[in-house]
C-alpha cells in the first residue's frame, strides 16, 4: 500500500516503513506526526485530497541539509556574490497509512 501526500509545498510517495526527509515539521524527535493533506492512496485518487485519509510517521531526527551555494555573477562588471544556505529538515519514518 502507498499513498502521495503533500507537505512543505512537495509532494512525495510513501509506503509503510519507509524513511523519507522532508522540510522541517513542528514536533520533538521521537514523537508522531500526522500528515492530513493525503492526495492518494492506490488506486483511490482525490480531488484534491482523499477524505479520512491520514498517514502517520514518527519523526527520528531534526536536522540542517547541506549546503547549497548561491554564486551571481555579471560579466566584465567585477560583480560576484557567494551566498550559502542550509535548509532545515525533518527526517520521518512512515509508521500507518489509513485509507479513510
Amino acid at each position: 500500500m502507498f499513498a502521495i501526500i503533500k507537505t512543505g509545498g512537495k509532494q512525495y510517495k510513501v509506503a509503510k516503513d519507509e524513511v523519507i526527509i522532508v522540510e522541517k515539521l513542528d514536533g520533538e524527535v521521537g514523537s508522531t506526526y500526522s500528515f492530513d493533506e493525503v492526495l492518494m492512496v492506490d488506486d483511490n485518487i482525490g480531488s484534491p485530497l482523499v477524505k479520512g485519509a491520514k498517514v502517520t510517521g514518527e519523526i527520528m531526527a531534526q536536522k540542517k541539509d547541506d549546503k547549497v551555494l548561491v554564486f551571481k555573477k555579471r560579466r566584465r562588471q567585477n560583480y560576484r556574490r557567494l551566498k550559502g544556505h542550509r535548509q532545515q529538515i525533518s527526517i520521518v519514518k512512515i509508521k500507518d497509512i489509513v485509507a479513510g
